[in-house]
């Protein structure tokens, strides 16, 4: 196999995903083959531009050694079309990837029911409550959710699977060294974040519809949550279908402008879904060993009884006293008010927040919780409006104690 650098090479060129297939189909698969081609060979193969070529003639090797560099300071692993951790899904789609980079621990695709979460990015609060739900859902059932991770409902069934325990990969359309902080850290922890750009690489727009693909291509199916008539959510559908996936839809109210979108999907006859269990019956036969019903409970996103914690009240605890004519002091119901839905796991981390601007190695060694868990938990109470995340890894609570 040739060195690896040529590969990052390959992939770095600003060219069409189909030009660096027909290229590899020409010089039997061996980029480093190509790197040492002349003009006149380049400009002979069928398919290949003036503009391509000259993206070869520029041999920049030294954009491949940086990404590398980079690579083995960040942990990011180098996958090429030639690997066996290469995904056989992702390699039957047209122009598949030349390179994936992946943080974290990338699941055995091909072994996997595997479903894209998407939608707009801008939902309404049923856009929200239902993203979240699929995501969370999804996973209870044995599913594995992607996500492009972007702002709205893609972020939102990420984060749904990420409060049921499971594990999410992430598609980026960016090199993964733009891929810091807050939702990304606790997706690299539990599942994986995946580009096809190295490091280094300024992010285009075209990026987007390329990752759509190969987001697509690593997915059994897809979920549609909220899209409205223009939406990109659609776009994304569409490479789903020419790729031969399953495609569902969550139906909206009929003069609701953010389910226009996918309202027309389940018209055009994709499946309606409210629940996930309603999209992972459909690959019950495939993956018997994955998918299960877990039951109306286990669908049911848990809200645990509070433990009592040294810090706080414990705001759920019945008494057998009975106190009458006593009004219950402001900061006892604020407090209340605040915790109230807060997860077991969720109360042990704020408990353990002592003071503002924590570093999540403090918050971790308090709670004597995995490191995935405390970013999972934190990600969720950051949300809800309870944790603010500050630089350098630290968070501040934004409740009162009582």
């Amino acid at each position: 196999m040739a060195g690896i650098k040529y590969w990052v090479w390959l992939s770095a060129l600003q060219m069409r995903p189909k030009a660096k297939h027909l290229l590899l189909s020409v010089f039997d698969s061996d980029p480093m083959a190509l790197y040492f081609t002349e003009e006149k060979q380049l400009l002979a193969v069928d398919g290949i531009t003036d503009k391509d070529v000259a993206s070869i003639g520029r041999r920049e090797l030294d954009t491949a050694e940086r990404a590398l560099s980079q690579c083995e300071q960040e942990g990011i692993s180098v996958v090429t079309l030639q690997d066996a951790a290469y995904p056989r899904r992702l390699q039957n789609i047209y122009a598949p990837p030349v390179v994936l980079y992946v943080k974290g621990r990338f699941p055995a695709m091909d072994e996997e029911p595997a479903i894209a979460v998407i939608g707009t990015r801008d939902p309404t609060p049923y856009g929200i409550k239902m993203g979240r739900r699929m995501g969370y859902e999804i996973t209870k059932c044995g599913g594995l959710v992607l996500s492009g991770l972007t702002r709205g409902v893609d972020r939102l069934g990420a984060e749904g699977a990420l409060r049921a325990g499971g594990r999410v990969v992430g598609v980026l359309a960016t090199g993964l060294d733009e891929a810091t902080g807050g939702i990304y850290d606790d997706v690299a922890s539990t599942g994986a974040l995946v580009s096809e750009y190295p490091p280094g690489t300024m992010t285009h727009k075209t990026h987007f519809r390329q990752r759509n693909r190969v987001t697509a291509g690593l997915a059994e199916g897809v979920v549609v949550v909220e899209a409205p008539e223009k939406s990109g959510a659609l776009l994304f559908v569409d490479e789903a279908l020419e790729q031969g996936k399953e495609v569902f839809a969550v139906p909206g109210n009929a003069d609701a402008p953010n389910s226009v979108g996918t309202n027309r999907m389940i018209r055009d006859g994709a499946k309606s879904v409210s629940t996930g269990w309603d999209v992972m019956c459909e690959f019950e036969g495939l993956y018997r060993n994955k998918v299960r019903h877990p039951g109306a409970e286990g669908l049911k996103i848990p809200q645990e009884e509070a433990p009592e914690y040294a810090d706080f009240v414990m705001v759920r605890q019945p008494t057998a006293k009975k106190v009458i004519d006593k009004k219950k002091p402001e900061e006892y119901i604020d407090l209340e008010k605040q915790l109230e839905g807060l997860s077991e796991l969720q109360l042990t981390i704020v408990s353990a927040m002592s003071g503002p601007s924590m570093h999540i190695d403090d918050l971790i060694e308090a709670t004597k919780l995995d490191a995935g868990t405390v970013l999972s938990e934190l990600t969720m109470l950051e949300i809800e409006g309870m944790v603010t995340q500050e630089p350098g890894k630290r968070f501040t609570l934004n409740i009162i104690r009582g």
